[in-house]
């Protein structure tokens, strides 16, 4: 329901900004580059977990760099022909493609979980079962 949402409201974006799609794309282009720094940079599995917080920050540091360095090449090429488009284009992107990033990890999670349920339920069992047939041999 929400991705079919997302795709009419990218799809009728687009079509609005006909005249102007190449700021449309722009926008597109460098709110998906940011957040995904961000989120490849934030979200790093460390053995220090005291570095969490340094990863949020140089995750913060790369999209903003991410987006200014993008932004200026659009504008030395003008490609932009309307901000208005881009920053909308720019803020609508950035939180669909947040949102998606943070279902994927979601998904993750969830598939690693019931990895690992499945891992230790089944070594519980084992485990269980070795008792009863330890309990079992020792009272023959």
């Amino acid at each position: 329901m929400i991705f079919g949402l997302i795709m009419l409201l990218s799809v009728v974006a687009g079509i609005l900004s006909g005249e102007h799609f190449h700021s449309f794309v722009a926008g597109f282009g460098i709110a998906a580059i940011a957040i995904g720094t961000a989120y490849w940079l934030a979200f790093r599995a460390t053995r220090y977990p005291q570095l969490a917080l340094l990863m949020l920050l140089v995750a913060m540091t790369a999209k903003l760099a991410v987006t200014v360095t993008g932004v200026m090449w659009v504008v030395q090429t003008n490609m932009m022909s309307s901000p208005f488009v881009f920053s909308l284009s720019y803020l609508f992107f950035s939180i669909v493609v947040s949102y998606c990033y943070f279902k994927l990890r979601e998904y993750q999670m969830s598939v690693a979980t019931k990895r690992n349920t499945v891992v230790f339920s089944t070594s519980t069992q084992q485990e269980s079962a070795l008792m009863t047939s330890t309990a079992t041999a020792t009272k023959i």
